[in-house]
């Protein structure tokens, strides 16, 4: 039997998203069942750079930095995540051929998240603290996966755009890599792919030559500590999906062709639970 494979391609830079299409068509055809799990950056920033809405950030008190989804960029993040990038890949996976369908985490309430009322953040002129109460991030928290499984046994390929639903029933901003781990083990899924521009988990960041190639369950401590920037937060969310009970996973290099085939011939960062 064919596996289930989740993917998580980044919205940011550099992402060959005619390639990662491409890739997935192939492993449809081959009878894989499929979920894509996409990033929404890179379209973020351009259409707030359009309409003249500042990028910001909130860097909380350990040091892990966010986008600050105010009201007014909630409103630009869900035009660029479910409609502008899932509708493009949706409609680039239907002219190759795959029953793509797109959808958000507030469709059928696929995935709830918790909102937060209050956000410590520091300031970055003077150092303090203060409090964020109009930020509209959340963690997920409940995956629909009868819903994905509906459509799976359909043969449909879910694009999942990186929104989720709150207990009052708001959109909400979540991590897209967070959001791929939490589908895959909903899904038990043999294997979640995390493409990123980069070859992998870089013991010397960003030189690709000290790229580490296996990476068992007992080590993914040692791996946070190694990662930097955003790949801490995908060895997060790959610890996340491990300890869910997906076989493997898979950081990898979504620059190349055929970046999921590649990823599942062993090239970039596997790990797995032994």
């Amino acid at each position: 039997m064919s596996e289930t494979i989740v993917v998580k391609v980044g919205g940011g830079a550099g992402v060959d998203t005619d390639a990662v299409c491409a890739d997935l068509a192939a492993l449809a055809q081959n009878g894989h069942r499929l979920v894509l799990v996409h990033g929404t950056s890179a379209a973020v920033d351009r259409l707030s750079e359009r309409v003249g809405v500042p990028r910001r950030t909130l860097q909380s008190p350990s040091g892990h930095v966010s986008r600050y989804t105010d009201p007014e960029t909630l409103e630009l993040y869900v035009m660029a995540a479910n409609g502008q990038m899932n509708t493009n890949i949706t409609a680039k996976l239907q002219a190759l051929g795959v029953n793509a369908l797109g959808l958000s985490g507030v469709d059928g309430r696929l995935m709830f998240a918790q909102r937060k009322d209050a956000v410590r953040a520091i300031e970055p002129t003077t150092g303090r603290q203060r409090i964020v109460r109009d930020d509209f991030t959340g963690k997920i928290e409940q995956i629909n996966v009868d819903l994905l499984r509906l459509l799976l046994a359909n043969s449909y390929m879910p694009i999942v755009a990186p929104l989720a639903i709150s207990q009052a029933s708001e959109p909400l901003n979540v991590d897209g890599d967070r959001a791929a781990a939490m589908i895959a083990a909903a899904l038990c899924a043999e294997t979640l792919v995390i493409l990123t521009n980069v070859a992998g988990l870089l013991a010397r960041f960003p030189d690709e030559s000290s790229l580490v190639r296996h990476v068992p369950r007992a080590q993914l401590g040692r791996a946070l500590d190694m990662a930097g920037g955003r790949m801490k937060k995908k060895v997060l969310a790959a610890q996340e999906a491990v300890e869910g009970g997906v076989r493997r996973v898979l950081l990898a290099d979504s620059r190349r062709a055929q970046p999921i085939q590649a990823a599942l011939a062993g090239e970039g960062t596997v790990i797995t639970h032994d």
